[in-house]
């Protein structure tokens, strides 16, 4: 399963933080930020619900970026 969700972050590296810190929670089988867009598009692994890990996601986001936001 696939979803888009609208992100606020203050810069492509930072964007790219994000993504590789998305890409490594369980749950995740794939993630791609765009700065240029604001979104982040994210496929989750057979059998996970979003629901459980976005807010994982959320978590290690915030770890890598502090002032990042996921808006789910």
């Amino acid at each position: 399963m696939k979803k888009t969700y609208k992100i606020d972050v203050d810069c492509a590296n930072c964007a790219e933080k994000m993504q590789e810190a998305a890409k490594k929670t369980a749950g995740v089988a794939d993630a791609v930020v765009s700065f240029m867009t604001l979104k982040m598009k994210v496929e989750f692994e057979e059998g996970a619900d979003p629901a459980e890990v976005m807010p994982r996601v959320q978590k290690a986001c915030k770890a890598v970026e502090s002032d990042c936001e996921i808006f789910l």
